[in-house]
């Protein structure tokens, strides 16, 4: 009971101590910092040692980076996985039936029955659909079952030093020891999935440090075992990202021929890759009067077609709140599959014999 009284008052007076001067300080310029420590490290341990002197230098103390460096080495695994993820490399249909499963839907509406009143609580709090917190619990880990056992610093410091994306993954590794800094997790807790997302939301350190929330006010923001601040931190996420209750994300359509190149979009936000394969957004009608039958009932707003597969006849017009859905993982396969399994969710389980 000691130790843990004490883990708690070190988290407090990290928190108080540090303000929000010093956590704006971290945030800027941690994409140039990147690349000057890889483009100036030789090796491994010299990346080590210069995110080392930055983490320090924006508040985060010298033995938390200590202890969390002591030993670490590069995971090549991780290198291997982040060239040949499934939103690349699968098919749609390969992609949803791998993810979207009679298992998840009949656990995800059990599950939504016993969390009832906690969900509808933190939906009305953040404005968002409740099958949609459930949706993206059940995809990310199974609804917790799965939240990953790979070392999060490791991982991040292994992705940071490989030249890919040295930027973004330093820019993540210095926010993740911020997190071990200010006693939300447990050194030895601190474990997730191969990139570096963590939890049973499966946030990334900067998603962590934006969005997660201390619904239970217990002074942790704890996305591993706490479901309440589970729930309230992805529905936090999604207001932040522009949610709008009751609207719906899109849903699938038919059609014969479709020259797809010309319904392309004069500029594409550069933000997301997903969306250079989105048409320009059309009503309804118009989408009909080229031959692109809804499968489902959408409401009345423009939507975008997801670019076909080749030789298809169906797709997916996407509206809504997909851009939102895209915020948390910007490929179209994931997207999808996160409107599909809240549709699941919320329809009445199906009578067995």
């Amino acid at each position: 009971m000691n130790s843990i009284m004490g883990w708690m008052q070190h988290r407090l007076a990290r928190v108080v101590c540090v303000s929000l001067s010093a956590v704006a300080a971290l945030t800027i310029g941690l994409g140039a910092y990147a690349d000057e420590a890889v483009g100036g490290a030789t090796g491994f341990a010299d990346y080590l040692a210069k995110v080392r002197l930055e983490a320090i230098g924006n508040g985060v103390a010298p033995e938390t980076v200590d202890t969390a460096f002591l030993g670490l080495v590069r995971d090549e695994r991780v290198i291997g996985y982040d060239r040949k993820q499934p939103e690349f490399v699968q098919t749609f249909d390969e992609y949803l039936t791998a993810r979207v499963t009679n298992f998840r839907k009949k656990e995800g509406r059990r599950l939504y029955k016993l969390h009832q009143p906690l969900l509808e609580e933190i939906a009305d709090l953040y404005d968002v659909d409740p099958e949609y917190i459930v949706a993206f619990w059940g995809l990310e880990t199974s609804f917790g079952r799965y939240q990953g056992k790979y070392n999060i610093i490791r991982s991040l410091a292994t992705l940071g030093h490989d030249q890919r994306r040295s930027a973004f993954f330093t820019a993540e590794l210095l926010q993740a020891l911020q997190i071990l800094d200010e006693r939300h997790v447990p050194p030895e807790a601190f474990v997730g999935a191969w990139a570096g997302a963590m939890g049973q939301s499966q946030f990334m350190p900067s998603s962590f440090l934006r969005f997660a929330v201390d619904h239970d006010g217990d002074g942790r923001k704890d996305i591993w075992s706490n479901e309440a601040d589970v729930f309230a931190s992805i529905a936090n996420y999604l207001n932040k990202a522009g949610w709008k209750r009751g609207v719906g994300w899109g849903g699938p359509a038919s059609f014969n021929t479709l020259d797809f190149a010309s319904l392309k979009p004069l500029d594409v936000d550069p933000s997301c890759r997903a969306l250079r394969h989105h048409s320009r957004k059309m009503s309804i009608a118009s989408w009909q009067g080229l031959g692109v039958v809804p499968d489902v009932k959408l409401v009345g707003q423009p939507y975008a077609l997801v670019s076909p597969e080749a030789g298809a006849n169906s797709g997916y017009l996407v509206g809504g709140n997909y851009r939102a859905i895209l915020n948390y993982n910007c490929a179209d396969k994931y997207a999808v599959s996160v409107g599909l399994m809240s549709e699941a969710i919320a329809a009445v389980e199906p009578a067995t014999d």
